[in-house]
């Protein structure tokens, strides 16, 4: 039996994640982290959806003692999301440690449960800039779990390479469009579907979208070319 295990916010990337995984895997797990977020609204919206989606499990894990020690927008209401960068180049959105913890303990959870991959929607195309949602971070994470619990364990990425538009062309190629854009919480400012349309996280969102249903055609073949082996 072929079983994964998909770190799960219920915004438009894990979701696209999972209904992918879903098709693919015999037992899919989702998992979600509770670190005390802006937006806890996603966590109910998780659960939501892995409930309609069928998920085999659900795992809500508290991780709060992340909120204490990384200061963000994300982890603070009262710091504003910001459109501009920091002196370090990074967006104040950006929580230091947070997919660190979050692939560790979702690779724990796998080798428990005897499941051989861990999926994350990370992307390096489209992305706000964060450092652990590169490539070459995932692949570094990868080897120390394979290394550190002496399993293989594969992290796959399967929109690392995608831009949005193409990422809702997955959604639509497994027939998740609608569901993708009504239903999930992708605004940092915690409005479920189309957002605050004021965040980053709406901005980048909004726009792959836009470009997905003018150029409907052309995007799905650039995204099919991309998933193919």
């Amino acid at each position: 039996m072929k079983k994964a295990v998909v770190v799960f916010s219920g915004g438009q990337d894990s979701t696209t994640c999972l209904v992918k995984a879903l098709k693919e895997f015999d037992e899919v797990h989702a998992i979600t982290f509770d670190y005390g977020q802006r937006h806890r609204l996603e966590i109910e919206v998780a659960e939501s959806l892995a409930k309609e989606l069928g998920a085999a499990a659900h795992k809500v894990m508290d991780v709060t003692l992340l909120n204490e020690l990384a200061i963000s927008s994300l982890t603070r209401d009262d710091i504003p999301v910001s459109h501009e960068l920091q002196d370090n180049g990074l967006p104040n959105s950006f929580v230091p440690g947070r997919n660190i913890l979050f692939l560790t303990l979702a690779g724990i959870y796998a080798y428990q449960i005897g499941a051989n991959t861990v999926i994350t929607g990370v992307c390096e195309t489209d992305f706000s800039g964060y450092p652990d949602c590169r490539d070459e971070f995932v692949k570094a994470m990868n080897n120390a779990l394979v290394q550190g619990m002496d399993r293989d364990l594969t992290i796959a990425t399967p929109l690392m390479w995608l831009n949005k538009a193409e990422t809702w062309a997955m959604a639509d190629h497994y027939g998740a469009l609608d569901l993708v854009r009504e239903k999930t919480l992708t605004c940092y400012n915690g409005l479920i579907g189309d957002g605050c349309g004021d965040c980053p996280s709406c901005d980048l969102r909004r726009a792959g979208l836009e470009d997905y249903l003018n150029n409907r055609e052309a995007v799905m073949v650039d995204y099919i070319k991309k998933s193919e082996p």
